[in-house]
Parts: structure tokens; C-alpha cells; sequence
């Protein structure tokens, strides 16, 4: 079983929070201190600018940025959490609220995939990740709802889709035509499979199956 990262954002939680795991390291960036103090879960330490939080915490670690920055407090607790040897992330608190955040939530995604880790962003009922070229992505049999699949770039190559409503083999997806999107399962176990290019996925599974993953795939 491997250890994963779990950040907490400011943006809408609206999901539940993992049980996290001996070796786990939890994060709250920003704002995200709030949630995780209003649902009395343990933090390893507080990353950001604390524009969102409105205050610098005076207990814990606490690393602090300043407001004037290139990267997002996101993208501060991802880089940390690497530099402490994590590898998977579990994104909450990443979704919704302002656009331009989960874009670039989504961006971050993008980059630790092609860097070859893991990372999901989950909240208001949707599961994202990013797929690099090279891997595939699974999910067990008895999935419910729609998937859809998006080129997080120019164009994606050797798409193949398994399992699912609409089948692809080898396929072409480019970044100007929403080719993927509404897919949908069937209850037979499924897999999306990509050779070259990156890809978004975006689906329905609970936070606590998204970290099942992350720790065992």
C-alpha cells in the first residue's frame, strides 16, 4: 500500500474526506484549514498566502507565501508534498467556486501526470484526473453514470476506449473538438487507454474509493 497526499483547497468541499492512513500526509492550503478544523480532521501543515484564510495559524507547521506569486497555494502544497517524496494526490476542496482556480487545479493535474504521478481533484459529485500517454486508467465493474474524456492539449493518439457506452479503438482526440464527452458506463468493468498526449477523464466516484485507488493501483 503506498502513502498518498491529501490536500485540502478553499474552494466548495461538498465531499467527505478520506480516513487518512498511517504515512499520509494531509495539507491545508489556505482557507482549506477551515474545513478540515469544521469536520475535526488532523493536518500535518497549513501552506499559503492565507488571502483565503484571513489569518496566518499560529499553531502546527506553517509555511507562508507571499500573495504575489506565480504558482496557486495548490500548486505550493503539491510541490511541497513532492519534495517530501509524495507521489499521489488526492485534491479536495478543487472544484467549483471560482473557474479560473479549477482550471488551474486542472493544469496541475496535467504536470504530475506527465511527471509521472497520480493526482485526483474530487468535490461536487465529480472525479477528474489527467491520463499521460503511455498508461491506462480502470474502473471496476458495477460503475454508474457518465464518463467523458477530453485531450488536455493538442491531440491525444492510440485512444482506446473499453467497456464503455461508446468503444474507441486506437483513436484520435484533438483539443478543439469535444469528440469524449457524455460517455457513459455500463456496469461491465471499463478502461481508457491512451499511447501518446494527455487527457482529462472526468467521472462519479466517492473520495474514499478515489484514495483506495491511489494507495493499492
Amino acid at each position: 500500500m503506498k502513502n498518498i497526499c491529501i490536500i485540502m483547497g478553499a474552494g466548495p468541499a461538498q465531499s467527505t474526506v478520506p480516513k487518512p492512513a498511517a504515512g499520509d500526509l494531509i495539507i491545508a492550503a489556505d482557507g482549506g484549514l477551515q474545513e478540515l478544523e469544521r469536520r475535526n480532521i488532523r493536518w500535518d501543515l497549513t501552506l499559503g498566502d492565507y488571502d483565503s484564510l484571513g489569518f496566518v495559524p499560529d499553531r502546527g507547521e506553517v509555511i507562508r507565501h507571499p500573495v504575489e506569486k506565480d504558482e496557486t497555494d495548490m500548486q505550493l502544497a503539491v510541490r511541497e508534498a513532492a519534495a517530501r517524496g509524495y507521489e499521489r494526490f488526492l485534491l479536495l476542496g478543487s472544484l467549483g467556486g471560482r473557474l479560473d482556480h479549477t482550471l488551474a487545479n486542472m493544469q496541475e493535474l496535467r504536470r504530475i501526470a506527465e511527471s509521472g504521478g497520480r493526482a485526483f481533484m474530487a468535490g461536487e459529485g465529480q472525479a477528474i484526473t489527467a491520463l499521460a500517454g503511455g498508461n491506462t486508467l480502470t474502473f471496476p465493474a458495477g460503475m454508474q453514470g457518465t464518463v467523458s474524456v477530453f485531450c488536455a492539449g493538442d491531440r491525444a493518439e492510440g485512444v482506446t476506449l473499453q467497456g464503455l457506452q461508446y468503444t474507441l479503438t486506437d483513436g484520435i482526440l484533438t483539443g478543439d473538438t469535444p469528440t469524449g464527452v457524455s460517455n457513459a458506463f455500463t456496469g461491465a468493468p471499463a478502461s481508457i487507454t491512451l499511447r501518446r498526449g494527455t487527457l482529462w477523464v472526468l467521472w462519479t466516484e466517492s473520495t474514499e474509493s478515489l484514495a483506495a485507488r491511489l494507495r493499492n493501483d
